[in-house]
């Protein structure tokens, strides 16, 4: 952005989203998610800092990322953080559990401090849910449902070993979950079994776990059946509410970047997928209704 440029987040003059320009020094919170799981992070956030304006990326076109490998999620997420970059937000939460996992390290380290604005800031949902779960386990066996690239990652596994050394971690993929949330399934039948039966295999892997992190940004819409199958007792942590917390801690202690953010409540949202279809799955996730606008990172 030079010279006091008109961005616009699509590339078409007129676009209503470019609400900036270059010298114009506040901008909304980015929050991107390979497909729509991240809008359940985003609800708990506009919840608890209503104030802030906010900006969704949903890259459904090449979703889902968890079966891809690290650097194809890596230059896929650069992409969207450098676009969110582009339509002027300062901070961007990759509000996705797989580009977390295989692509914020490498974002935060090696591009940001070469990036024409190195004071910019990305965020992911693993390190907050880490950090949070080891203060709520009392038998120090903790369980993560997540999809198979979340746990093929071994993200959880590393980050609970580095900020909680005691604590034991048994991983399970569930890998027909999300399609039953995107197949608009998870208040059927079918939804039962599958959730039981992931819940009953990670319980005969480890009968000591008291603490299940749902390492998945879907599986919110599946929580009346994962609680109804979880043992009695244990703790089910659910992200977008810590990822909130965490982020309202985050801008108390960082008031260069609070200052930067745009205020007015408002929320708009690109998808790399059909509009449409983003605007009727968007609106299950989030209990309202959803305008979104369509992008094209080629």
């Amino acid at each position: 952005m030079n010279n006091g440029e008109l961005i616009y987040c699509d590339g078409t003059p007129g676009d209503e989203l470019s609400v900036r320009r270059s010298f114009t020094p506040s901008g909304p919170i980015g929050v991107f998610d390979s497909g729509y799981g991240g809008l359940t992070v985003l609800k708990e956030i506009r919840r608890r800092l209503p104030q802030y304006s906010y900006l969704y990326l949903g890259d459904n076109a090449r979703a889902p990322y968890g079966t891809r490998s690290f650097e194809c999620v890596y230059q896929f997420t650069r992409q969207a953080v450098e676009h969110l970059f582009a339509c002027g937000c300062p901070l961007v939460i990759l509000a996705c559990n797989t580009a977390s996992a295989k692509a914020l390290r490498n974002i935060q380290q090696n591009d940001l401090p070469d990036m024409d604005d190195p004071t910019r800031r990305v965020l992911g949902v693993i390190r907050p849910t880490v950090e949070k779960t080891g203060e709520l386990t009392a038998s120090r066996h903790i369980g993560v449902l997540g999809t198979p690239g979340t746990v093929a990652s071994r993200s959880y596994e590393l980050e609970l070993a580095k900020l909680h050394p005691d604590i034991y971690v048994t991983q399970h993929a569930c890998p027909m979950w999300v399609p039953l949330v995107e197949n608009r399934e998870s208040a059927g039948p079918g939804a039962d079994y599958f959730v039981k039966k992931e819940i009953d295999a990670l319980f005969e892997a480890d009968s000591d776990i008291d603490t299940v992190i749902l390492a998945c940004t879907h599986y919110p819409l599946l929580l009346d059946k994962i609680r109804k199958y979880m043992p009695e007792g244990v703790r089910t942590v659910v992200q977008g509410n810590i990822v909130a917390e965490s982020l309202a801690d985050y801008l108390s202690r960082h008031p260069e970047m609070e200052r930067r953010l745009l205020r007015g409540a408002s929320v708009d949202y690109l998808t790399t997928e059909h509009p449409d279809k983003f605007s009727d799955l968007g609106s299950l996730f989030l209990s309202e209704p959803v305008s979104a606008r369509h992008i094209d990172f080629n």
